[in-house]
């Protein structure tokens, strides 16, 4: 088996509301190999999100300790934090988040921007992303002029521009027909398979979980 790529440690996450305070994470223990396809699945509410929050840099643990090759995530500041989240993880959503104002290329292009890359170099860069998800000939078009599917790979392709260790993608098939669907988790497999992009997936889909190499399951706040 691969060496862990992420190496999840006694984690656990509670949010106040009101005067109740509510555990969503008790306990996590989680190694992620380098290239492993991971889907997370479980009922809503069980804190596959929050889990996956915790991953990619977004939210901070309670306790516990994230370490993402090796670095230790949870004792970053939050300008150290942000920096390393824009070198080695990629976010794929439910919704696609593109601008609707910008063009594939544009949307794309995005992360590149907080980068020193020249123009050529990002140039270059976008046209090998919407290359690797098939769509080269939609570079100038905008989210209005694709399909569903379309604008998913689109923000896969933002996802990738930038070559992070990690993919995290929460219910990325969530709003998606279910050939499109299968186009989506087909491209994963592959981007998994191909460049060994070590992806995480939050999903209530049994069949796009199918497409992991391994499922775990999370049951109030517990992997099961």
């Amino acid at each position: 088996m691969a060496k862990p790529l992420i190496e999840i440690r006694n984690v656990s996450k509670s949010y106040r509301r009101d005067t109740l305070q509510i555990q969503v994470l008790n306990n996590i223990s989680l190694d992620v190999p380098e290239g492993e396809f991971l889907a997370l699945m479980g009922p809503s509410g069980s804190g596959k999100t929050t889990l996956l929050n915790i991953i990619a840099g977004i939210d901070r643990p309670d306790q516990g300790r994230i370490l993402v090759s090796g670095i230790d995530v949870t004792s970053l500041s939050e300008s150290a934090l942000a920096r390393w989240r824009s070198r080695y993880v990629g976010f794929i959503f439910q919704f696609y988040n593109l601008i609707p104002v910008l063009t594939a290329f544009e949307n794309v292009e995005l992360p590149l921007l907080l980068t020193p890359l020249p123009k050529k170099q990002r140039y270059e860069h976008v046209k090998a992303a919407l290359g690797a998800v098939g769509l080269a000939d939609r570079m100038y078009h905008y989210p209005r002029q694709l399909s569903g599917g379309q604008e998913q790979r689109v923000a896969i392709a933002r996802a990738i521009v930038t070559d992070p260790a990690i993919l995290v993608a929460d219910e990325p098939t969530g709003d998606l027909d279910k050939k499109s669907a299968e186009e989506v988790l087909t491209l994963l497999e592959r981007l998994c398979r191909e460049l060994q992009k070590t992806i995480v997936m939050v999903t209530h889909d049994p069949r796009a979980a199918e497409k992991a190499h391994a499922i775990r399951h999370l049951d109030k706040g517990e992997l099961t």
